[in-house]
């Protein structure tokens, strides 16, 4: 027995040699697997990032890039489903915007929902696609208050879910990775992936895996959203170019041919659309129409109802040679279409032959400068009138009257708009009425069109370098 002692002890140091070795060998192998699940996804990584970068150096559409997303990341951390949510304009609700097509439920169902699904999977389906989610309910809610990624092992016992939970076919329990998407220092909205509990947890590695996925999304959906805002202003700034020409061919393209007078005008937009314009009509019977008109406001809705009212005074005013009458039928027919914060202040004059006398209404505008040529002084013209917009007709047609002058050779009349005597300096000090007359007394002597000349030029001389708050225009009519 003493002899065999050294062989059994052999023996037992080799089978233990042996255990130790196997167990060696199976956590080599388990680390090498591991090792191998990792290279893998670390090559789905690079691929995901590789189909961001190119979603966004492309025309990927929105649709197309949270596809790629979703898809991509439930890839990266063999997910089974996954979704996006972003947050809608006013920042309290998240509005999904793509689930993968084996995305559980992340979000409470109410009970009549799960019941209609147990007969038509479609009612699922709708639900999860067209319910937006309060910013501050549930795990999107949690991972948006927290600002980072949050891990919930199991969404059945998470506390927001209570009654509310589906998940599966069955009920099968999940786990969910969920993370806030931020970008330049704004909240986007969330991002969530999502497998069967019973497949396997996620992993530390995946945890990670997920969050840096996460972070790369959002880079990528900020840098969208940037490029997607700067490609509307830029096609908004196209519309409104076309816009602003189209508004150009309404202006007078050169100034009208009236026997005995010379007609002069200007429009200086402050931006590309004006809310301002100047008009003359051939009215017949030797007849002329003069016009200046100021829309309140500024940009589109200015510039439309601008166009507006030149259609519609262009229309009424071969009906009558009195301007308060046209006036009246103008302010008529645009009562009803201008917005209660809107008006058209607005001067029209009929210029009679060549007897000199000009009839004048004014809607709201402000008054005319008249240089008399004789007595080398200005005069200030300002017929009574109320605006058009304000009033529907009975008190527009009571205040607005009709006058008429007579231009005697020599004579100039400058109608203009509010956007010159409010032109402020570097100081803030405006132009004002009274440097207008002094300009005017000055020009005036040299013509209608020397006269527009030199107010424009010293307003611009007023202002500097500043810039332009309001549409400046003017109408200049010299009696030869």
């Amino acid at each position: 027995m003493e002899q065999l002692l050294p062989y059994l002890l052999l023996l037992i140091v080799v089978v233990v040699f042996l255990l130790l070795f196997g167990r060696l060998r199976r956590r080599f192998h388990r680390k090498k697997d591991l090792l191998r699940d990792i290279e893998t996804e670390e090559v789905r990584m690079f691929e995901f990032l590789h189909r961001l970068g190119e979603a966004i150096g492309s025309e990927t559409s929105q649709e197309q890039l949270y596809r790629i997303i979703v898809e991509g990341i439930d890839e990266v951390v063999t997910a089974e489903g996954g979704a996006i949510y972003l947050l809608d304009a006013s920042g309290e609700l998240l509005v999904p915007k793509y689930l993968s097509s084996n995305c559980p439920p992340l979000i409470g169902v109410p009970m009549e929902i799960r019941k209609k699904a147990e007969r038509d999977a479609r009612a699922m389906s709708s639900y999860l696609h067209l319910t937006q989610v309060p910013v501050e309910h549930g795990i999107f809610g949690e991972a948006l208050a927290s600002g980072r990624p949050i891990h919930v092992p199991s969404l059945r016992t998470h506390e927001s879910f209570r009654d509310a939970f589906h998940g599966y076919g069955g009920g099968e329990d999940i786990t969910v990775q969920v993370a806030p998407l931020r970008h330049g220092g704004k909240d986007l909205g969330v991002l969530a992936v999502a497998r069967r509990l019973s497949d396997r947890p996620f992993s530390t590695n995946d945890i990670s895996v997920f969050r840096t996925a996460a972070e790369q999304s959002a880079f990528a959906l900020g840098n969208a959203l940037i490029y997607r805002e700067a490609d509307e202003k830029r096609q908004i700034e196209g519309d409104l170019r076309n816009a602003s020409e189209v508004q150009r061919v309404l202006l007078p393209q050169e100034s009208p041919v009236i026997p005995g007078y010379r007609v002069y005008g200007t429009n200086i937009p402050a931006r590309i659309i004006s809310g301002d314009y100047y008009d003359h009509l051939e009215l017949g019977d030797d007849h002329h129409g003069v016009v200046i008109a100021d829309v309140s406001g500024k940009g589109v809705a200015a510039g439309l109802l601008m166009a507006m009212c030149r259609s519609v005074l262009r229309a009424k005013a071969g009906d009558s040679m009195d301007p308060g009458e046209v006036l009246a039928r103008v302010n008529e027919l645009l009562f009803p279409d201008i917005r209660e914060d809107m008006f058209v202040s607005l001067f029209y004059g009929v210029i009679v032959g060549e007897t000199g006398k000009v009839r004048l209404a004014r809607a709201g505008h402000d008054a005319a400068l008249l240089f008399r040529s004789e007595t080398g002084s200005i005069e200030m013209v300002k017929p009574q009138g109320l605006a058009i917009g304000v009033d529907g007709g009975e008190v527009f047609e009571r205040i607005t009257r009709t006058v008429e002058i007579e231009l005697k050779h020599g004579d100039c009349l400058l109608f203009y708009t509010d956007g010159i005597q409010e032109a402020i300096d570097e100081s803030g000090s405006e132009f004002g009425i009274d440097r207008l007359r002094e300009i005017f007394l000055g020009s005036a002597v040299l013509g209608a069109e020397a006269a527009v000349s030199a107010v424009q030029r010293e307003v611009a001389k007023f202002t500097g370098q500043g810039r332009q708050m309001d549409d400046i225009t003017m109408l200049a009519v010299e009696r030869r």
